[in-house]
């Protein structure tokens, strides 16, 4: 709220006493709070802390920042269709909601992973997938009117290996630095990417120009990476980074290389390849080498091992302490993609200089939930961690049980602070933005307030580790299924799924049943619950026959049955959810 005070119509001391108090509680941090909304826009907190929603659906959201004056610039990681990709946003009238919405983004978009978004110097830096630029903000208007400038060109060295994390966020240190990272090109630098068995290369050639973190003069315009400076190595593929300004050091969360049972099946589990390798938090410094891809994290044994492609057999730690062991490891997939030191005195005293984690959410979990799709929180003393990991805010989701990427109502994505010490929050998937405040007492916030939250972390399945047999959710999709399969399916396509060679299609090997892509899995689910009639051609051959309609199944036997399905006869595509069913069912109507 601002407020104009004319100093030469004070008569006496007792009102101007009066009135500097008016004035010194106006700017303290909860006198200027709006109200939150009821259900805290979805999110569970811990007490004492409020929500509200901002603004929905301004697009897939990515990286954000909040200026001096409150207004807030979004990334899109894909430009709108006016071909622009950073959203302003500006409250007008103080009550937590986005009432000026402007889009903007003069620019050339490589790609579609634009990420990166950060204030420096009263410009407004931003990144695509093969870019970074800026432009001069005006403090009087939303919307910047100046040249977009370019800083930073990825010209693609190595690009014989291809590329694969090319997310670009971008830190700044005190002294006109800017640090960018260049993912790995592929999952652990092996000669023929993502082979089952294949030996990685050693000494990998993709460390040159990929895999690392460089450095670059802030202010300088179109560098090239070879133009920076290699500031760090070994580091596979980072999204969350910041500088923490009390230790002035660069710290990032690595993203831990996938698949480790399809890759060796003989050595790892599916329950062992839901949760490792470990999601790593580094400090990083002049020279660090974080050990990819030679060594992979082990959070529950605590310890560096040496991948399978360079000799690992799950018990080899040979040389990993010559590189960078973590501040601390998250569970596998966890994806964090978002990392801020909270510099804020609005929040309580815990909470200063600690590490705030957008955990994205996982994607190849399976066949357990998916895991993550929650801020979480890393108390920091003498610039390590002093305790475990947090739950700070979740329900991003709106389900327990993720059994797919894509039930998952929002992935909390970006973080960034207003002037008031409020934390700000953006999703990736339709794109809302929370704004979370403390309004509760400071001084009597401790382990009570954070109890609910400690719950959730050792009970919800996006968050706890999976038990192995318990929460193997194919166990009972595939038992469900296979009932179904036999009492409505079986009679025509047969019990061995092959069909009848003449009126009714196998169902083994034909993208019918097989496809993955989210278009292929919502026809399949469509032709279940609608039925089918006329010739179709199924591998080749042409069939004439009729489906019946099966919607008076419910969604979870329709999941079931496109499960077991998709699960057998030779196939091996992934589940199918109940969330994925009800939500086609609903188109349908």
């Amino acid at each position: 709220m601002k407020r104009t005070v004319n100093f030469k119509t004070l008569s006496s001391p007792w009102v101007l006493l009066w009135t500097l108090f008016l004035l010194n509680s106006a700017c303290q941090p909860g006198n200027s709070l709006p109200e939150a909304d009821p259900d805290n826009g979805g999110l569970f907190l811990p007490d004492g802390f409020e929500a509200v929603v901002v603004v929905d659906s301004i697009g897939r959201a990515r990286h954000l920042t909040v200026n001096d004056n409150g207004d807030i610039y979004v990334k899109l990681r894909v430009p709108n269709e006016q071909g622009q990709g950073i959203v302003a946003l500006r409250d007008t009238d103080a009550n937590g909601k986005a009432d000026l919405i402007e889009t903007f983004g003069d620019y050339p978009d490589t790609g579609n992973y634009g990420t990166g978004m950060e204030i420096y110097n009263g410009y407004l830096y931003f990144s695509t997938a093969g870019e970074v630029y800026r432009t001069r903000l005006d403090p009087e208007k939303l919307v910047p009117e100046g040249e977009v400038e370019l800083i930073m060109k990825d010209d693609y060295k190595n690009a014989e290996y291809g590329y694969e994390h090319i997310a670009k966020p971008i830190a700044f240190d005190g002294e006109g630095n800017m640090y960018v990272p260049f993912g790995s090109p592929g999952d652990v630098c092996q000669e023929f990417n993502r082979r089952p068995g294949a030996p990685g290369m050693d000494p990998c050639p993709q460390l040159e120009w990929h895999g690392g973190i460089w450095r670059f003069d802030a202010n300088k315009l179109n560098q090239t990476q070879q133009d920076g400076y290699r500031y760090a190595t070994g580091i596979r593929s980072v999204v969350a980074m910041d500088w923490n300004k009390e230790e002035n050091s660069l710290y990032v969360v690595q993203h831990g290389r996938d698949n480790l049972h399809r890759t060796w099946p003989e050595m790892y589990s599916r329950w062992e390849s839901a949760l490792l390798p470990s999601e790593e938090f580094f400090k990083v410094e002049d020279g660090t080498d974080g050990g990819w891809p030679y060594y992979y994290y082990d959070h529950m044994r605590e310890k560096k091992l040496l991948n399978p492609e360079y000799g690992g057999d799950k018990e080899k730690d040979t040389g990993a302490d010559a590189v960078e062991a973590p501040l601390l490891g998250f569970p596998g997939h966890f994806a964090p993609n978002d990392l801020y030191f909270y510099q804020g005195d609005q929040f309580p005293e815990r909470y200063k200089n600690g590490a705030f984690i957008a955990f994205h959410g996982s994607t190849i979990r399976g066949p357990y939930p998916q895991g993550g799709y929650f801020v979480g929180f890393v108390p920091f003393a003498d610039g390590k961690p002093s305790g475990p990991w947090e739950v700070f805010a979740d329900g991003f989701a709106q389900l327990d049980t993720i059994v797919n990427t894509g039930d998952a109502a929002a992935r909390p994505m970006g973080i960034s602070m207003g002037p008031d010490g409020s934390l700000y929050v953006t999703e990736s998937v339709q794109g809302k933005v929370w704004r979370i405040f403390y309004k509760g007492d400071k001084s009597a916030f401790g382990d009570e307030a954070l109890a609910k939250l400690e719950t959730r972390k050792n009970t919800r399945t996006n968050i706890k580790d999976p038990d192995e047999e318990l929460d193997n959710l194919e166990k009972g999709l595939l038992e469900t299924g296979a009932q179904t399969y036999n009492i409505y399916c079986a009679t025509c396509h047969q019990a061995n799924g092959k069909g009848d060679g003449t009126r009714f299609p196998p169902l083994a090997g034909t993208e019918w049943v097989t496809g993955n892509r989210g278009e292929s899995k919502r026809k399949l689910i469509g032709l279940l619950l609608n039925g089918l009639e006329g010739q179709i051609e199924v591998n080749g051959v042409a069939y004439n026959g009729i489906m019946p309609a099966h919607s008076f199944l419910s969604d979870a036997e329709v999941a079931g049955v496109l499960t077991y399905v998709r699960k057998s006869f030779g196939n091996n595509a992934s589940s199918i959810s109940a969330t994925e069913v009800a939500q086609v069912r609903r188109e349908l109507k």
